[in-house]
């Protein structure tokens, strides 16, 4: 897609051009709003006796890193909500393997001083349990905390919802509707059984939000695949099966489970609003942790 002026909004201006009393309003309000949340974030630095506050740790988002272009995109864009809400908190992206910068990198780059690691994955497995904790052990001029995974969690819902509505998904439908319909979790998979149990807590979530079952699958490393899910729901007389994309950004995982799809697949988790959120969540979790001990342990859940 190439770059373009955007639409102009027409009901905003009278014949002749001059501007309607209201878009001079709406503009207004615009450029109060954004000053007003860069004061607060600048106050937010300053203690209630006028001396400057301690900065608060970085904020270091890990990706895992992907071959497909869209992912590293989709992520600086998440990347850039996360500043939006957050203006006064350095923000910074490191990758696991496979994008740059790398996590070590990132790390390396970081001045003397305090980080927290958010990383962007749903759930336990090695690279939340060994990659990260290790990377940020390696990191000796830092103080780091590992947070938590960002699944299983209510805002995650709300981004499946969310997608799934966008790809079609009735918000309202009749009984006999209901009663044909079902969501295959499409997710990348992992060996560790702490994976499956953080997937399949998202599943009941979102069953429990849409009125329908819910099956989670995976692309790799665990059972069921997305076409055996698929089959399991046609055979209690579920034909009409969406997928919902349980992964982070696009890539290959993600585009191979949306061939299999019978019906509509929902768009990756990507740069939605509540990603965002919950990024901050998790950071804030992680700051409000008790110190860690030597070996930086994870933070909780």
């Amino acid at each position: 897609m190439t770059a373009s002026n955007p639409p102009r909004d027409e009901s905003q201006f009278r014949p002749g051009g001059q501007p309607l009393r209201g878009a001079h309003l709406d503009s207004t309000a615009q450029l109060m709003n954004a000053i007003t949340s860069q004061l607060g974030s600048q106050l937010s630095l300053v203690s209630l006796n006028g001396t400057r506050r301690p900065a608060p740790p970085a904020l270091v988002l890990v990706a895992h890193g992907s071959r497909d272009p869209r992912a590293l995109s989709t992520v600086r864009t998440l990347l850039e909500r996360i500043r939006e809400l957050r203006p006064h908190l350095s923000v910074r992206l490191g990758h696991i393997e496979l994008n740059e910068p790398l996590l070590s990198d990132t790390l390396a780059a970081l001045p003397a001083g305090d980080a927290v690691l958010v990383p962007l994955l749903l759930s336990r497995g090695y690279h939340v349990k060994q990659d990260i904790p290790q990377a940020a052990a390696a990191a000796s001029h830092l103080r780091t905390r590992v947070a938590a995974p960002l699944g299983p969690h209510p805002l995650l819902v709300e981004t499946l919802y969310g997608r799934l509505v966008e790809a079609g998904w009735r918000t309202r439908m009749s009984d006999s509707a209901r009663r044909a319909s079902g969501v295959v979790l499409a997710a990348a998979g992992s060996r560790d059984p702490d994976a499956a149990v953080d997937t399949r807590r998202t599943a009941q979530l979102l069953a429990e939000r849409l009125g329908v079952p819910v099956v989670p699958a995976y692309a790799s490393a665990a059972a069921p695949t997305v076409p055996a899910a698929l089959r399991t729901l046609a055979a209690r007389g579920r034909h009409r099966v969406a997928v919902a994309s349980y992964f982070t950004a696009p890539g290959r995982f993600a585009t191979e489970c949306a061939k299999a799809a019978p019906w509509i697949t929902a768009d990756p988790l990507g740069a939605h609003p509540a990603m965002a959120r919950l990024v901050l969540h998790r950071y804030d979790q992680a700051v409000a942790t008790p110190e860690p001990t030597p070996e930086r342990a994870l933070a909780s859940a």
